[in-house]
């Protein structure tokens, strides 16, 4: 089920599961993952878009083995909090999935997610080659610590 905001959906986790942040790209999709207690965000892997299908694929098998709780979709709002095509898109991806899974999917604002995930890896000293591989879930981290941030905030982290 998608839920609208990260405060609806919180309820509905279970108990000791882990969450998955993703920066949707139109080339790549940044995965993260949190550890059971939510408490701190991994950046995991970055998946090389396709079609669809093979992207769900790959981000489902992903889910199942790690024992995935919800999701988390990055939601590139603009500047000024509107939405634009990129929302659209991300909105999209998220309808597709839902009924590809029973997993909770939810939006953080992901606004400045990839330039904080840029400079923690230039103050990292990562070599440019480095930051252009990593880049997309060190973002999908930086997604997802926030999320994970927030449910701490509500009272329902674990």
């Amino acid at each position: 089920m998608i839920y609208p905001t990260l405060d609806e959906m919180a309820p509905t986790l279970p108990f000791g599961a882990a969450l998955a942040g993703l920066d949707l790209g139109t080339v790549t999709i940044g995965v993260a993952v949190s550890d059971a207690m939510r408490q701190v965000a991994s950046p995991l892997t970055t998946i090389r878009r396709k079609k669809f299908g093979a992207d769900a694929k790959a981000l489902l098998e992903i889910l199942t083995e790690r024992q995935i709780g919800g999701i988390i979709l990055g939601l590139p709002l603009n500047m000024d909090g509107t939405e634009g095509p990129r929302c659209q898109s991300t909105r999209a991806f998220a309808r597709n999935l839902e009924p590809l899974t029973d997993l909770p999917i939810t939006f953080w604002d992901e606004r400045l997610s990839t330039v904080a995930a840029e400079r923690a890896l230039l103050e990292a000293d990562t070599s440019r080659k480095r930051r252009a591989e990593v880049i997309d879930h060190v973002a999908a981290g930086v997604i997802l610590q926030g999320a994970l941030d927030r449910l701490r905030m509500i009272g329902t982290a674990t």
